[in-house]
């Protein structure tokens, strides 16, 4: 595997947890207006983006390979659960 293959796999590994967490900043910055004003959306994408790495990588040490419907709940609940702390902390 060259090292482009490398690079090609591992982005396609985190794709779906990075935009999902984009999608959901996004969401959250328009539904919760008021609540989110002072934080930035890029603040809560990427807090996000790491949640949901740190559940691919759990995902897919647990389950043996990444794919599985499990693993994409590990993922939505590593990208939500940054994003609630975030929303319910005092600034």
């Amino acid at each position: 595997m060259s090292p482009l293959d490398v690079l090609w796999h591992v982005a396609n590994l985190f794709a779906p947890a990075w935009g999902v967490a984009l999608l959901v900043a996004l969401a959250a910055k328009l539904i919760w207006r008021g609540d989110l004003k002072a934080m930035p959306w890029g603040r809560l994408a990427i807090w996000g983006a790491a949640g949901g790495s740190l559940a691919v990588i759990a995902a897919l040490v647990l389950l043996g390979h990444d794919g599985r419907m499990s693993g994409y709940a590990l993922m939505l609940v590593g990208i939500s659960l940054p994003q609630w702390w975030l929303m319910t902390r005092k600034r």
